[in-house]
């Protein structure tokens, strides 16, 4: 019965090409928005989640996520260090400046100042120079992808020299950061050189950066600064959270790609859903046939189930295939790099394809079940 199912279902290449396309398109729609989307949120908090050395962030109690900053006086500082289980804590600065390159080339930059005496707070992974450089006077490293959007075209290296905030300034080293959700270069700089760079309010200090002392629990912490310091304490991965969360509520994009999904999957089902229905009808005798020599419904809502199973198999395969064939292609382009088809979203589209296949598979045998195995015998 099976060789019988699949000589039905390949022998109208036509409709079997456009239930194959069908599927692809929305396995490949699906899949490659959704890790768009994966992506998209995963940059809100990549500027925490770069910090690998402290455990507990210490913020304004007003501030929500990452990019909401309302800085802190100096001496918060002082009272962090002094609460109990504290291992170290130091500043960080975050904020924005416009740097002015040679040429007359001006450009929006995000600036981190880090720890004079540690250079704490910055990215794990550096690509030409060494972090100590950065306690030169008047120094800062530039992420690669910013310097290739302020120096198209040209090689990347340390040594050159830009302006901010009338200040002179050497880049001498190319880091290479996560990409941060607002696609602005990144220069880290040291703390002290930050406060220079970035006119603002009177306080500077953005966040506190804590370690929690050998055996002592991050979130126990947290929840002890918070109450004697009166300060908002978070762990890094409850920061991380916090700032994708405020996306996830507080801006239309998951509504947007929802419904870019939801088409994918609509016009799948679609399409799968018509053009199987077309099938079953056109092979009614085919059907009447197998009926009036003893082929029960059972076995015919197999049948259809393994044309779906193969159709279905095939689709997914090459959707998926197209999403991670798209995600390598890209995987260097600044605006999409971090992106990729993660195994989850891989698992979730396969679920979606099921079904698909299953209700149009369902909704077209009804006919052939219900239809008189005389059918064969009229003209």
């Amino acid at each position: 019965m099976w060789q019988v199912a699949l000589k039905m279902l390949m022998g109208d290449r036509a409709k079997y090409l456009g239930l194959v396309f069908g599927i692809m398109f929305a396995s490949f729609m699906m899949s490659q928005q959704v890790s768009i989307f994966v992506g998209l949120m995963a940059r809100t908090a990549n500027q925490i989640y770069d910090v690998t050395e402290a455990d507990i962030w210490v913020m304004d109690p007003q501030v929500t996520y990452i990019d909401e900053i309302k800085a802190l006086p100096d001496t918060d500082l002082l009272r962090v260090r002094s609460v109990p289980g504290v291992g170290w804590a130091v500043p960080l600065f975050k904020g924005l400046a416009v740097v002015r390159a040679p040429g007359g080339v001006m450009q929006q930059v995000i600036v981190m100042g880090v720890d004079d005496a540690t250079l704490i707070g910055r990215p794990p992974v550096m690509e030409i120079g060494r972090w100590e450089d950065l306690r030169q006077p008047e120094a800062m490293m530039m992420d690669s992808a910013g310097f290739a959007f302020i120096w198209p075209g040209e090689k990347i290296e340390a040594g050159r020299l830009v302006e901010i905030n009338d200040t002179r300034i050497r880049i001498v080293g190319i880091s290479r950061p996560s990409p941060p959700f607002l696609t602005f270069p990144i220069v880290h700089t040291t703390y002290s050189t930050a406060q220079k760079l970035v006119p603002g309010e009177r306080n500077k200090m953005s966040f506190v950066l804590v370690k929690a002392a050998p055996g002592q629990d991050p979130a126990t912490l947290a929840r002890t600064i918070q109450a004697q310091t009166g300060l908002q304490a978070l762990t890094r991965n409850d920061f991380a959270w916090r700032s994708i969360n405020y996306y996830l509520t507080r801006t239309g994009i998951p509504i947007n790609f929802g419904i870019t999904v939801f088409l994918g999957f609509l016009i799948g089902a679609v399409i799968a859903g018509q053009t199987f229905y077309l099938f079953i009808i056109e092979n009614l005798k085919q059907f009447g046939a197998l009926k009036a020599i003893g082929v029960h419904n059972t076995q015919l809502l197999t049948m259809v189930l393994l044309q779906a199973a193969v159709v279905g198999g095939l689709g997914y395969s090459l959707g998926i295939g197209g999403a991670a064939t798209f995600f390598a292609l890209t995987a260097e382009v600044p605006a999409l790099r971090g992106f990729m088809l993660h195994a989850q979203v891989a698992g979730g589209t396969f679920v979606a394809v099921m079904l698909i296949l299953v209700v149009a598979s369902v909704f077209s045998i009804r006919r052939a079940m219900v239809i008189d195995p005389a059918i064969v015998f009229r003209g």
